[in-house]
């Protein structure tokens, strides 16, 4: 098992490597990179989500309406104000947060369906919101003409060379490849050490047994409220990129139907694996991709791939209801009382 992990790690490094590389060699792809974006995307909402029913147990099925409020934030901020990126950042994933505490302070003595018909119903008004305030949002005519993301160091030309030009627009899709892999990174691992945490302790206490828990001191609205503002404040956060991204915004763009997905891609990996989330992120996307070109030729919609995934979902319920990855958390799975526990039960069975 060591030999195979010792392979495993310079393999590793070698994939980051490629994937560092790639924008830069001539066989890289425009639609190749468009596509391994929008899997980052996901990838941020997929983590995200993946903290109320992976950590929690809540089912959350309203997620796209922050990943919404993130977006709309974004984008009206850059074309009413020309803020920069890296100050609309914070303040969309402040507004996802707040408005997860506003949403989950009252809802979240509710359980179950009811708990999952509200956010539900929460993640409709929002679109029913974008749709109609025209003064605000131009509803159905959405927002053209958002701005790139732009980095601006002119304040290095006092201490360097005055001629140069220190402010660099974002053009095409290799720049947003590295923004979208710094933000997977960050996310990433601000999660796993969530996870080892002391507030990662108490979301899986919750998720596996609630009144245990509480007897054990948690208090389970505080955390749970903690858990919906961190959740939201991720989805605003993959909103925020998305919008900066695409340079356009439509309610349209934020239905039901992407609650589910994201919500395939987090079952499909594990409950409460964060690589899991991030696999299943990777299989979904690049699917969709896939039959979005192979529908057509057979003669059917391209909206079909919804009826695969709801296929593949009713597959996982049957023969994997776990997802592919274990629903125990990674930092769990791998702590040294684990291990040594393992290893205890090993021997009695070989002696």
């Amino acid at each position: 098992m060591r030999g195979v992990t010792a392979l495993l790690r310079p393999l590793k490094y070698l994939l980051l490597a490629a994937a560092l590389a790639y924008p830069l060699t001539p066989v890289s792809d425009v639609y190749v990179l468009h596509v391994v974006v929008l899997v980052m995307v996901y990838m941020v909402l997929a983590m995200g989500l993946n903290i109320l029913p992976g950590f929690c147990g809540l089912l959350d099925l309203g997620y796209v309406g922050f990943y919404g409020i993130g977006a709309y934030t974004a984008g009206l901020l850059t074309l009413n104000y020309n803020l920069s990126f890296w100050v609309i950042v914070p303040l969309a994933v402040l507004n996802g947060a707040l408005w997860g505490v506003i949403l989950g302070a009252p809802t979240l003595r509710l359980v179950g369906d009811y708990f999952a018909i509200v956010t539900f119903g929460f993640s409709e008004l929002v679109v029913l919101f974008l749709t109609n305030e025209i003064w605000l949002t131009r509803g159905p005519l959405g927002l053209p003409g958002i701005a790139p993301v732009s980095l601006d160091i002119s304040w290095l030309s006092k201490l360097l060379n005055p001629a140069w030009n220190w402010k660099y627009v974002f053009s095409g899709e290799a720049p947003y490849y590295y923004l979208g892999m710094a933000m997977v990174a960050t996310v990433y691992i601000v999660l796993r050490r969530v996870e080892d945490s002391r507030l990662g302790r108490a979301w899986l206490a919750i998720r596996e047994d609630p009144m245990a828990a509480s007897s054990t001191g948690v208090n389970l609205f505080a955390y749970k409220v903690i858990a919906f503002a961190v959740s939201t404040g991720i989805g605003a956060l993959a909103g925020c990129f998305y919008a900066r991204w695409s340079l356009f915004l439509s309610p349209d763009m934020f239905k039901f139907w992407e609650s589910f997905l994201v919500l395939c891609m987090v079952v499909l990996g594990g409950l409460g694996n964060i690589r899991g989330a991030l696999i299943g992120a990777v299989v979904l996307i690049s699917l969709g991709e896939v039959l979005r070109v192979a529908l057509p030729s057979l003669g059917l919609p391209a909206e079909t791939r919804f009826l695969v995934y709801g296929l593949i979902m009713v597959l996982i319920m049957r023969f994997r209801p776990g997802g592919f990855f274990t629903a125990v958390a990674e930092s769990t799975m791998s702590s040294p009382l684990i291990n040594d526990l393992r290893r205890s039960l090993a021997a009695r069975k070989t002696g």
